[in-house]
């Protein structure tokens, strides 16, 4: 049983202009314990992909699992409670409330879910991220990088099922970015997390399993055993694909 399934998912929005398909009619797989990236244009679909598949954004039209879960079967609560639960995210932005300790940015995912989160779960979160020493630190008092590992950590501290990040490395420079990547990596080899990725930096894809090609929102290729030089030349050539 794949981690999550997508079964001919269609997204569309309407515009003031008219419908936008952002997904039409998708079908892919993402296996426990595996490490994939979604590329593509911009307006391909990636992050509608990844809204749908973390359940938070319905499609239009399709079925989408988490686990054996079908996520059109839940009510708004039903989903709320699954992404608390089940579903860890990491954004670009990092999205840690500034007044708020290290500690307690990880914490809150388990207050939210109505769990009295106990001290060794937070700091040992942190520790695993090295940033042990850290805990007591708000965000401002913290580097780009290690602002990120709060996040991650923040992410994985309801052991989630599937970790979804959408840009991780976005806003970190290139030294600090390959930190986070190279903790995503791990925690995929070392402890079977589930991660699914959007990106759009050859270099950040490669390090996972395998990367999908999203154009016009349908599938338009995959690439396993990825390197920077082998994606960056799927990109250039869907790019130039009518």
């Amino acid at each position: 049983m794949p981690a999550v399934r997508l079964r001919a998912v269609r997204k569309v929005y309407n515009t003031g202009g008219g419908e936008v398909t952002a997904l039409a009619g998708l079908t892919v797989d993402f296996p426990h314990g595996g490490f994939a990236a979604i590329m593509g244009p911009s307006g391909s679909g990636k992050s509608t992909l990844l809204q749908c598949a973390a359940g938070l954004d319905r499609p239009t039209s399709g079925e989408v699992y988490l686990g054996r879960t079908p996520l059109a079967s839940l009510s708004e609560t039903g989903l709320t409670r699954l992404r608390r639960e089940r579903v860890g995210f990491i954004f670009q932005a990092f999205n840690l409330l500034p007044f708020l300790s290290a500690e307690r940015n990880v914490a809150l995912p388990l207050l939210l879910a109505g769990r009295r989160p106990r001290n060794e779960q937070t700091t040992s979160a942190l520790a695993a991220l090295g940033l042990g020493g850290r805990a007591h630190h708000r965000p401002a008092e913290l580097s780009g990088g290690q602002q990120q590992r709060v996040a991650v950590a923040r992410a994985l501290v309801t052991r989630p099922e599937v970790l979804f990040a959408d840009e991780p490395t976005g806003n970190l420079d290139s030294t600090t970015g390959r930190g986070v990547l190279e903790l995503l990596r791990s925690i995929v080899d070392s402890h079977a997390q589930t991660v699914v990725m959007v990106t759009h930096d050859p270099f950040a894809a490669s390090y996972a399993d395998r990367v999908l090609f999203l154009r016009d929102g349908a599938l338009a290729g995959e690439l396993t055993g990825p390197t920077p030089q082998l994606v960056a030349e799927r990109m250039a050539a869907l790019e130039v694909t009518p």
